[in-house]
């Protein structure tokens, strides 16, 4: 058969489908299912005529943890299906980690198919429980594990190639950058095709970052010399800020 990819599909009819899988995994769970919930752009109704579709199907607490995922193509349409038990889903909405201004969205705006028992709403009680702390570390450690590698990697690059790296590493300079501007207004961002562009709404945004995130937006990334000017106007400016808000890229001694 003759397959090419998502088709132009009206949103009626992804939710159609997605009550359809909801009535299949009854069949395959039953009893042992807490509730079921449309999650992404189909959530929130900004789904376009190919998005796909993604749920969570909760599953009671039990002696085992359950999380695996149902990922599949039917020709026109694709949809993910992650299977977890409770336990498993609500400690995962209470942590805080680099990506969670774009991963943590599901646990605040699901679109209910299934839910008796109010588990959604619990849910989201706990994605809004993280303090302060949490959310300081969190920067700390995108400042650390990926923002000083990468300032890292651009420097040996720039000194001995392959200059054909720096667009990618402009790009993830953009990206990392605006999860930080995200953890320290603990704001989400709506979906990934918009995260540079809402980052660069919010205020207190590390000096440099813009110029980078424009850059990326525009695709301008043919000149090696003006990613890594950019790129390392950046890191400076997101030293100064990192100083500014008590955040930790250094310590004088080893934390073990």
């Amino acid at each position: 058969m003759h397959m090419n990819g998502p088709v132009n599909i009206p949103r009626n009819e992804r939710i159609q489908t997605c009550n359809e899988i909801a009535s299949r995994l009854h069949e395959v769970y039953g009893e042992k299912i807490l509730a079921i919930g449309v999650y992404g752009s189909v959530s929130r109704g900004t789904d376009g005529p190919f998005s796909d579709i993604e749920m969570f199907c909760v599953l009671c607490e039990s002696s085992e943890s359950v999380e695996f995922s149902y990922e599949w193509s039917a020709g026109p349409w694709k949809a993910e299906v992650n299977v977890c038990s409770a336990d498993v889903l609500l400690e995962t909405a209470s942590t805080v980690e680099g990506e969670w201004p774009l991963t943590h969205g599901p646990f605040f705006s699901q679109l209910s198919l299934y839910d008796p028992k109010g588990f959604f709403p619990k849910l989201k009680e706990v994605a809004e429980s993280p303090t302060m702390e949490d959310f300081r570390h969190a920067i700390n450690e995108v400042l650390v594990g990926e923002m000083y590698e990468f300032v890292g990697k651009l420097r040996n690059v720039s000194l001995s190639g392959p200059h054909t790296y720096l667009p990618y590493l402009a790009v993830e300079f953009a990206q990392y950058g605006a999860m930080l501007v995200g953890l320290h207004h603990q704001k989400l961002f709506s979906t990934g095709s918009l995260v540079l562009p809402e980052a660069l709404e919010l205020p207190s945004r590390p000096e440099g970052f813009d110029n980078v995130a424009r850059m990326v937006m525009s695709g301008e990334l043919a000149e090696p010399s003006k990613i890594v000017s950019a790129c390392e106007n950046f890191w400076s400016g997101l030293v100064n800020w990192a100083a500014k808000h008590g955040y930790v890229i250094s310590t004088k001694r080893i934390p073990f």
